[in-house]
């Protein structure tokens, strides 16, 4: 077990704005679990999913039963790296959701580089094939007009990541 009081860490960028990496990074310590979005949608709903709008049902049915998971896990005294966007109000809310129900420690870490960073770090991925989805640059272009980054009423502990 990590800790006495377990933290949930959450994740808030735009694509290619460096979650994973830093999610990944927050892993390592023992008593820590790392659950991402993107494995969890590739292994499940991979054939279902061709446009922005699969991805929001897709991910819709994955939160519904991870959020009492990732609840369980903080209720067992283990750390939660939840590699899932907090991009929007309804993300976010969802997260709120889990914090509510336990009481674990939280963090909110907001990866703010600049779109041109993004793109150049996204055409990357895309171009090694490592990523289990390909986003173009208008897919880009239309998630990040949903971002909104979380404000002080929302009452998150916000950790800023500069590029």
């Amino acid at each position: 077990m990590s800790s006495e009081f377990p933290t949930l860490h959450m994740m808030c960028g735009k694509i290619a704005a460096g979650k994973s990496t830093l999610a990944a990074q927050l892993a390592r310590p023992e008593g820590t679990v790392l659950i991402t979005e993107d494995s969890w949608l590739d292994g499940l709903f991979a054939d279902q999913m061709a446009t922005p709008r699969d991805y929001l049902r897709c991910t819709g049915k994955l939160r519904a039963v991870m959020g009492p998971h990732v609840a369980a896990l903080l209720d067992a005294g283990v750390s939660v790296v939840l590699d899932f966007a907090a991009n929007t109000l309804d993300q976010r809310a969802w997260m709120r959701g889990i914090l509510e129900a336990t009481g674990a420690a939280h963090e909110l870490h907001l990866l703010a580089p600049p779109d041109e960073v993004c793109l150049d770090r996204l055409r990357r991925r895309n171009a090694s094939g490592a990523h289990p989805f390909v986003v173009t640059d208008e897919q880009f272009h239309q998630f990040s007009r949903h971002f909104m980054p979380p404000g002080p009423e929302e009452g998150f502990n916000v950790v800023r990541h500069d590029a």
